[in-house]
């Protein structure tokens, strides 16, 4: 059974700093794009990053966020710097597997692309 499991979220001052992880189990992601996104209240569910063989950043998140990957640990990394209270949200942990993202140069930043999703970790950035 395939899993994701996000940790690493909570409560931080703007202007502060977290790491999110995104734990992979039940199947080998380390030649498939790992993605992270995020959904605000009352918001839509928006792409922050994603790692395949290059790393791709939404604009509002370039220069603060890097993504990273561990593929001894089957573990992707979200490092957030300089958060602004606009980052608050529900963060997940999202892959795309499927034959055509395998060894891709291809950053897919779609929801749809993404067929596995974890259960989401929050963060609140108060002002």
């Amino acid at each position: 059974q395939v899993q994701l499991v996000e940790s690493g979220g909570g409560l931080v001052q703007a202007g502060g700093s977290l790491r999110l992880s995104c734990a992979a189990s039940g199947l080998t992601f380390s030649n498939y794009p790992m993605g992270w996104f995020r959904q605000a209240p009352g918001k839509e569910r928006e792409f922050v990053a994603v790692i395949s063989w290059s790393t791709y950043f939404a604009d509002s998140v370039k220069g603060r966020f890097t993504i990273s990957r561990d593929n001894a640990k089957n573990t992707v990394y979200l490092q957030m710097n300089s958060l602004k209270p606009e980052d608050t949200a529900v963060y997940y942990c999202a892959a795309a597997i499927a034959s055509k993202y395998y060894a891709s140069t291809y950053p897919p930043r779609g929801i749809t692309e993404y067929n596995y999703w974890g259960q989401g970790t929050q963060v609140t950035v108060s002002s």
